[in-house]
């Protein structure tokens, strides 16, 4: 009988796509993918240690699962992805529980790794240095709803933020052909997605360091014409070669989504160049506007960071007013944590704890007044919705995204149910009845 292997993914998209890969790799190779941890002979889970939090989360599903093993239900238990490439030694010491540890650049090996372990291969351990890069002709156990994708155009960082451990993990940045991502984003299609997310650890670089004149203009311009594909979403972007051609692509078709994810991470020029992220505040504010210029209707999502090192009260003043001006309509915020191996960790003038805390509220208090004033301002308009899945028991709603709403990280639209069947995937126009905090609420016409 096929081995039972459960996949838990943690962290990002990015995380996940390579979670999918590894299911699609281990099915081929007759494992049987199973969604209960409780039900698997081996349990696989991809880490994340981006920041604190996720590495703490990281941590805890690691002990959890190891009980499964006390009990005697588990046989293998497997740590993937970015804390297996970050700590690998600490990791082999500290959790002994752990049979196998894998790096983020041994993603096409699993299937391999598993087989030598099981053959008696004392081997624990298999951390490198990450050059993969997945394609179309990999098998992919796409764990979305049946009807929306991530499709990852490139891995690896050439930036060097000082808050940043991202390079060391995923290594350098590479691009896949133009070809390739098309298509994936055909056979994609072929299946029934009919939403694409372009992932990237930065996507406005793309194909860059391949010199061939690939970039992601050209690459949008072949994904418009994938039959079957009716939104494409770009996430992740760098605020760096915001070509007018490409603004303008994104504004002319139809097909792409008028929606635009770009960490800004702060405003104060001291700040930014403590940071080493290339930008000036007023090279920032220049970006907004270039980018609300060229997409009037533009959906702008960023992250910040509060309570960088050397942060004063008067640089988080404006971060503060820059928040409140700049209107963003999706606002994420982290508080800075101290990552070992990174510029930031070795600076003086720490800030504390429950500082960061403070400021963090005080972003998110101003930014809570900006998404209840842009959701009212949508009150009694018509808006185009694809229904997704909605978790739980809800019986009588339904919920779904406009374009302004990335699956994952943004709320969405609340429904009745009304007399008109419709399931996962579908597009129902929406009239807003309803606007709170994040989420809206609407009526589906002709229900």
């Amino acid at each position: 009988m096929a081995e039972k292997i459960s996949i838990i993914s943690l962290g990002c998209a990015r995380n996940l796509v390579d979670s999918e890969v590894m299911g699609g790799i281990l099915r081929e190779n007759r494992y049987q993918v199973v969604s209960e941890p409780a039900e698997a002979d081996i349990v696989l889970i991809n880490t994340c240690s981006f920041i604190d939090a996720a590495k703490e989360e990281s941590i805890e599903t690691i002990l959890q699962t190891a009980r499964l093993k006390e009990e005697g239900k588990l046989r293998t238990l497997v740590v993937a992805g970015c804390l297996s490439q970050r700590y690998p030694e600490e990791l082999t010491k500290e959790l002994p529980e752990v049979d196998l540890f894998i790096g983020t650049g041994e993603v096409p090996r699993i299937a391999e790794i598993l087989r030598e372990f099981h053959d008696g291969k004392k081997k624990r351990l298999y951390v490198g240095i990450p050059s993969y890069l997945y394609d179309h002709a990999v098998p992919r156990l796409r764990t979305t709803p049946s009807h929306t994708a991530f499709v990852k155009v490139s891995e690896g960082c050439d930036h060097k933020c000082a808050f940043c451990i991202i390079p060391q993990l995923r290594g350098p940045h590479r691009s896949r052909p133009i070809d390739s991502v098309v298509q994936e984003t055909a056979m994609l299609a072929e299946q029934g997605v009919k939403e694409i997310n372009l992932i990237a650890q930065d996507l406005t670089a793309y194909g860059r360091e391949r010199r061939d004149g690939t970039t992601l203009y050209g690459l949008l311009r072949e994904l418009v014409s994938v039959p079957g594909i009716q939104w494409i979403r770009l996430l992740y972007a760098y605020p760096n070669y915001l070509e007018e051609t490409l603004l303008r692509l994104i504004h002319d078709n139809e097909r792409i989504c008028k929606y635009i994810d770009m960490p800004f991470q702060h405003i104060s020029s001291p700040i930014l160049r403590r940071m080493r992220r290339g930008k000036s505040g007023s090279n920032v504010r220049e970006a907004i506007h270039k980018i609300r210029q060229a997409i009037p209707n533009v959906t702008l999502r960023t992250s910040l960071i509060v309570g960088f090192p050397g942060e004063t009260e008067e640089e988080f003043q404006e971060l503060l007013d820059f928040v409140a001006e700049a209107q963003f309509d999706r606002l994420g915020v982290f508080k800075y944590s101290i990552e070992e191996g990174t510029g930031a960790a070795l600076m003086a003038e720490q800030v504390a704890e429950e500082e960061k805390e403070r400021r963090w509220q005080e972003v998110m208090e101003v930014q809570v007044e900006i998404s209840q004033k842009k959701n009212e301002a949508l009150l009694g308009t018509i808006q185009r919705v694809m229904i997704e899945p909605l978790d739980g028991e809800e019986t009588e709603r339904l919920f779904g995204r406009t374009q302004a709403h990335a699956p994952e990280v943004d709320g969405g639209v609340y429904m009745d149910k009304g007399k008109k069947m419709v399931k996962p995937g579908d597009f129902v126009d929406v009239r807003i009845t309803q606007a709170p905090d994040y989420d809206l609420v609407g009526d589906i016409l002709d229900a």
